[in-house]
């Protein structure tokens, strides 16, 4: 059976990248959305998005050097308006330049294409700075309304533009799909209010019912159905304003007294067609970049690898595109994973091996001659595996939440405790046995209030009523001495401890090295009653 399996598996690889073979391929197998497919014209999408600013024919914008005066040369929006709701925003901003600065930094990765895509639909270049209040340009954000990545699309409205979410990826947290998706559902709401950004940006934030709504109060009482004058939601009111406020800083950053951080006209990534499903270290490692990197530039991915069904890409910084393409030509598809042999014991089944093996069982399915779901103890499993311990891989899903969990802080006088969930139980019952709030313990846990609750499901949560329910834990901190190992770091350290890089910094006082050496002895001030 096992000879059977690598044969399938060899097949799988071959088949899969005989039909990516060319480099400008837009197949997106089964995430090829209406959506998608009205777009796959655009070079943009399908290649290193090198070429859009030409079709555009605005040879100011194209030539331009600076990424922020191209932004100014498409603003369309009347940014002289002024009033308290806007200047409540200016102030805030003016008075937080670090924080400017810091959602510049993150999304120089991401504002190039932005602009293109803009610029090619003709919208208003102030459109660009939509990211900064949805989600301060961080690719991983996740709302209490279950809204993710930076343009913040909760999951119905993420399939309706053909956002595939699945295990191993979130097509809303993908820049180019949801950038476009983003662009197309502002350009609608535009044309359902008659051109009036306004009224259309209030409908991203709140939806186009509620806008609706709201101006169908305001003609019964005969008052104007203009933005301003409309009754919405407090956050939509704030909403417009805080872009309106956005857009006078970055058009006359002196007059408030700021410097921006200066962001260059042109290509921040390049996409590279992998052919099949590849292990996000062996991206970083044949790119010559960090393995953080390739998750901020491809935050769609959920897990270690990209998708086993696609899309088969990722994104590299374009100065190291001919890097990753000329080492792609050196592995074979079915070396870009790494695979385990196993050998099925009495009562596994595909679930329990897929999770044993951070996988899915469709996944085994492909590359396994399995019948339906049956499996037999003795037979023999190829599983697609991590070239690097789990750990490494810190922007996976896990991992993510593993991380908040641990910086997590609560109220004076509460206590941490670790709750297994059981049958029964939701947010809102255990915040009344803990006596904190349902938002509290859903943002401890880098969760939505809205998202279920699974038995056996392990939450952070800084009770106020002392450790009475069940098994649970008081935060004992220790002093720990830790000798390193061979393959550790200080990412797969921090996990293991549910401590945070930086604090291992910080208490041996490592500034510039950037690898540990077997043998070194670092101090560790760690929660016994959380480390694994």
């Amino acid at each position: 059976m096992l000879i059977r399996a690598i044969s399938i598996a060899l097949s799988i690889f071959v088949i899969t990248a005989c039909n990516h073979i060319k480099p400008n391929d837009s197949q997106v197998t089964s995430y090829q959305s209406p959506e998608l497919l009205l777009e796959e014209n655009n070079p943009s999408l399908n290649a290193s998005h090198m070429e859009v600013a030409a079709s555009n024919g605005n040879s100011t914008n194209s030539t331009e050097v600076d990424l922020w005066q191209r932004m100014r040369n498409q603003y369309q929006l009347d940014i002289d308006l002024d009033n308290r709701r806007i200047q409540a925003q200016l102030n805030w901003y003016k008075s937080h330049p670090n924080y400017l600065n810091r959602v510049s930094i993150r999304g120089e990765r991401y504002l190039y294409f932005i602009m293109e895509q803009i610029d090619v639909r003709d919208m208003p270049g102030e459109i660009a700075l939509l990211p900064i209040v949805e989600s301060a340009f961080e690719p991983f954000a996740y709302s209490h309304g279950r809204a993710s990545g930076v343009w913040q699309f909760i999951p119905s409205t993420g399939h309706i533009y053909g956002l595939h979410q699945d295990w191993w990826h979130d097509g809303r947290r993908d820049i180019r799909r949801s950038t476009i998706a983003a662009l197309k559902f502002l350009k609608g709401l535009s044309r359902e209010f008659n051109g009036d950004w306004m009224l259309a940006l209030a409908s991203y934030n709140s939806g186009a019912g509620t806008v609706r709504k709201a101006i169908r109060k305001n003609k019964r009482k005969g008052l104007p159905t203009d933005f301003w004058s409309l009754d919405l939601p407090k956050e939509t009111r704030d909403y417009v304003p805080k872009l309106i406020a956005l857009s006078k800083l970055i058009y006359s950053p002196q007059k408030y007294g700021l410097t921006l951080p200066f962001i260059e006209n042109k290509p921040y990534f390049a996409v590279i067609n992998t052919g099949s499903q590849m292990d996000l270290s062996q991206a970083a490692a044949m790119t010559g970049v960090e393995l953080e990197e390739i998750y901020k530039l491809n935050p769609q991915y959920n897990q270690w690898a990209t998708s086993p069904n696609g899309p088969h890409e990722i994104l590299v910084p374009i100065e190291n595109k001919h890097i990753i393409e000329a080492k792609l030509v050196e592995v074979p598809p079915g070396q870009r994973i790494k695979w385990q042999r196993y050998k099925v014991q009495s009562g596994d089944s595909l679930i329990s091996i897929a999770r044993k093996f951070h996988t899915t069982p469709d996944a085994l399915k492909q590359v396994n001659p399995i019948n339906g779901n049956l499996l037999h103890a003795g037979d023999m499993l190829l599983i697609p595996t991590a070239f690097q311990h789990l750990s490494n891989y810190t922007y996976t899903a896990k991992n993510r939440k593993t991380s908040k969990q641990s910086r997590a802080k609560g109220s004076k006088g509460s206590s941490k405790i670790t709750h297994s969930v059981r049958n029964g139980d939701s947010f809102w019952s255990l915040s009344q046995k803990h006596k904190v709030s349902v938002n509290s313990i859903a943002r401890w846990n880098a969760m939505s209030p809205k998202d279920p609750l699974t038995p056996g499901q392990k939450l952070v949560i800084w009770s106020k009523t002392g450790n009475k329910w069940g098994k649970q834990s008081r935060e004992v901190i220790r002093k720990v001495r830790y000798r390193v190992r061979n393959g550790d770091s200080l990412h797969r350290i921090a996990n293991k401890f549910n401590v945070r890089v930086n604090d291992i910094r910080r208490w041996n006082q490592i500034k510039n090295r950037k690898y540990l050496q077997p043998g070194d002895e670092l101090i560790l001030y760690v929660d016994v009653t959380q480390a694994s």
